[in-house]
């Protein structure tokens, strides 16, 4: 079993930027892809960003492509998610995600294990 936990949500103003953090443990970390994902309020779960297990490779939602900025410490079982010039429209929670597929995907459905969310709020 892997364990995620989410941190660094929270308010910010648009323009503004934040840090997510998304701590694992379990089962080793090193040779999954990961990824993160978004659920705003009566919206469905959207991708965001996905990392490769040796970070060769990130895909990022064009609606964040430039701004956010996925990355990965396999030594230290960490997934980031660094978001700068936030809109109002990226509120949402956010939820790390692991996958045993050594390449990440777009689809939830490829991701094995989840965090319970961080809410990031973006005010006007």
């Amino acid at each position: 079993q892997v364990q995620l936990v989410e941190s660094g949500g929270g308010l910010v103003q648009a323009g503004g930027s934040l840090r997510l953090s998304c701590a694992v443990s379990g089962r080793t970390f090193t040779t999954y892809a990961a990824g993160w994902f978004r659920q705003g309020s009566g919206e469905e779960r959207e991708f965001v960003a996905g990392i490769r297990w040796n970070s060769a490779t990130t895909d990022y939602a064009d609606s964040v492509k430039g701004r956010f900025t996925i990355s990965r410490d396999n030594a230290g079982n960490a997934l980031y998610l660094q978001m700068n010039s936030l809109r109002p429209e990226d509120t949402a929670i956010y939820y790390c995600a692991a996958s045993t597929s050594l390449i990440p995907g777009r689809s939830f459905s490829r991701y094995d294990y989840w965090g319970q969310g961080t809410q990031v709020t973006v005010s006007s």
